[in-house]
């Protein structure tokens, strides 16, 4: 037993790095130029300066990178939550419209307020959630099978 659960350990952590480092990587080259571009440009008023320090730049580059490597560890939650019997492929099939309002929203609130980044980010998080519908489907016909 101890091969097998080697064996699905190390698929594991493979698959959860290499998709939190996708995200990760998604959210530094895309989202924070688009974000830096944004801030960058916004002016309130002639009487209000637009000052970014290396503290809030930091800062914004750490909680834009970590939350998209968060997000992007969607397959990985969906698979846990199908082995569990949470979820299954119908009903992530049945809440498909609702997961796509979620997203663009979740996107909305990331992105600069233009529509072209706002598919940006959205694209791949869609991506991922039909990603995570046939991962559901798999353990779906292995819970089937046995």
């Amino acid at each position: 037993m101890e091969k097998k659960e080697k064996k699905y350990t190390t698929g594991a952590v493979f698959f959860t790095s290499i998709l939190f480092m996708m995200g990760v990587l998604f959210g530094y080259f895309l989202i924070v130029p688009l974000s830096l571009n944004f801030l960058g440009s916004y002016v309130v008023s002639d009487e209000v300066l637009n000052q970014i320090n290396i503290g809030s730049y930091i800062d914004m580059i750490t909680s834009v990178t970590l939350a998209s490597g968060i997000i992007f560890e969607l397959p990985v939650l969906i698979y846990f939550l199908s082995k569990l019997g949470i979820v299954t492929p119908s009903i992530l099939r049945k809440y498909r419209r609702h997961s796509l309002v979620v997203i663009l929203s979740l996107s909305a609130i990331i992105t600069p307020p233009d529509i072209f980044s706002q598919i940006l980010v959205s694209l791949p998080l869609f991506i991922l959630y039909e990603f995570g519908i046939l991962i559901a489907k798999n353990i779906y016909k292995e819970k089937e099978e046995q």
